[in-house]
């Protein structure tokens, strides 16, 4: 991958336009991976609408040829999935790497809960953090204690292989649990393929060794991509525009559908073509002239919305406090530290907590120097709707979207916007 790239950005007076977003990457990497525990299936027509972003591509290349290395480059979900699969596989042993990133990303927690389950996971680095030796075996299951306030991927990635196990999983969560939508969306997506799990307390889920059933499955596209279409549409002057976004659900269970609150309480209002729930359908984003004094936000269940909404707010000149985003500090970046850095440049001084992200209406003079991306796709993708108030803005190294939205700077040229 290069990394001289840089893109100029130049905003369209106005959005008029139907944008068709890409697959849901959550939906498509849990589908992949059921569908694989399925007798070691590899991914075929029985899964419709699956995403063309690199998680995904990394996991179908890696179910497919199932080489001895495993290389999932800066996938996260794709190298926390692939673990948990891995130890499944009787009598295989295969080594799962990354990039120098997710190198250095810890994945102990889950590794230790595996170990647990029967699993034979070695680390072939550093203690705690891949790459990692996974030899396969049946693995018997039961019940196993894991901290509630890691990332939600370890929990799905556990999840995923309980139906599998000779005695199911009981999981029993302890501290506060973070992400809580992404793992409610695990446990939906392996009700669709016959998995029987449910939450049985209101910290433990327990899944029976009932196996899947194969079917054919559609996915529906990303509401985390939307949300950059949102940012748009909000920083947009004009209050009669209104641009359309396809093959969204109401009543999904992505939980970055959330999104379409938020975005109302930033002046812009969804309107869905259907009113039956969970149907993909197309979208109409209206924008109006409402806009808070200011936003206090607890990230805790969306911690992806994060960059979108403090691009957002701080060019809408909207104060706000936003907390929950403990886990922003292991993403791709440390996206805090990225967020205050990129923002200074705009002329926005942000503050920072622990675990929270705020701005109190202070500036400095903007240097409008290119926006860094970091090797993180939401970085490039929440940063780019600003030069709709700072055109001409910047990007460095922009083909990092690939990630989870190959098509975005398409989509945005088809939009009207200008990229050079």
């Amino acid at each position: 991958m290069e990394n001289n790239l840089q893109y100029r950005l130049f905003a369209p007076e106005k959005l008029d336009c139907v944008v068709e977003l890409p697959a849901s990457k959550s939906i498509s990497n849990r589908a992949l991976i059921i569908n694989a525990l399925l007798t070691g299936r590899q991914p075929g027509d029985e899964l419709q609408n699956l995403s063309d972003c690199d998680d995904t591509e990394v996991i179908v290349r890696a179910l497919t040829d199932m080489p001895e290395v495993i290389d999932i480059g800066a996938a996260g979900t794709a190298m926390r999935f692939m673990t948990a699969y891995l130890s499944t596989r009787d009598g295989e042993t295969h080594i799962l790497t990354g990039s120098e990133r997710m190198k250095h990303r810890p994945i102990g927690v889950l590794v230790d809960a595996l170990r647990r389950l029967g699993a034979e996971i070695e680390y072939e680095g550093q203690e705690g953090f891949p790459p990692l030796r996974i030899t396969g075996h049946h693995l018997e299951g039961g019940t196993i204690e894991m901290r509630g306030d890691v990332s939600s991927q370890f929990i799905s990635a556990l999840l995923l292989i309980g139906p599998m196990l000779k005695q199911g999983l009981k999981l029993v969560l302890t501290d506060r649990i973070i992400s809580r939508p992404y793992i409610d969306l695990t446990i939906h997506t392996m009700h669709d393929f016959g998995g029987r799990v449910e939450w049985t307390d209101v910290d433990t889920i327990t899944a029976e060794p009932s196996g899947y059933q194969p079917r054919n499955y559609l996915i529906e596209n990303d509401w985390s991509a939307s949300s950059y279409w949102y940012e748009m549409l909000a920083l947009m002057k004009d209050t009669g525009l209104g641009l359309q976004l396809t093959g969204l659900a109401n009543a999904s269970r992505q939980g970055d559908s959330v999104v379409r609150y938020m975005f109302t309480m930033l002046g812009v209002r969804t309107v869905f073509g259907t009113t039956e729930q969970g149907v993909p359908t197309l979208v109409t984003l209206k924008k109006t002239p409402l806009l808070p004094p200011r936003l206090d936000y607890d990230f805790i269940d969306q911690p992806d919305l994060a960059q979108t909404l403090v691009v957002s707010c701080a060019l809408l000149n909207i104060p706000f406090r936003f907390t929950g985003l403990g886990s922003l500090r292991i993403k791709e970046t440390d996206r805090i530290e990225a967020l205050k850095h990129e923002m200074q440049k705009l002329g926005f001084v942000l503050e920072d907590e622990e675990a929270a992200l705020s701005w109190n209406g202070e500036r400095c003079e903007p240097t409008l120097q290119p926006i860094d991306t970091y090797q993180d796709h939401r970085m490039a993708m929440a940063f780019a709707p600003a030069c709709i108030r700072f055109p001409g803005l910047r990007i460095n190294d922009p083909q990092v979207v690939s990630k989870s939205y190959p098509r975005f700077w398409d989509d945005l040229r088809a939009a009207g916007f200008t990229i050079e």
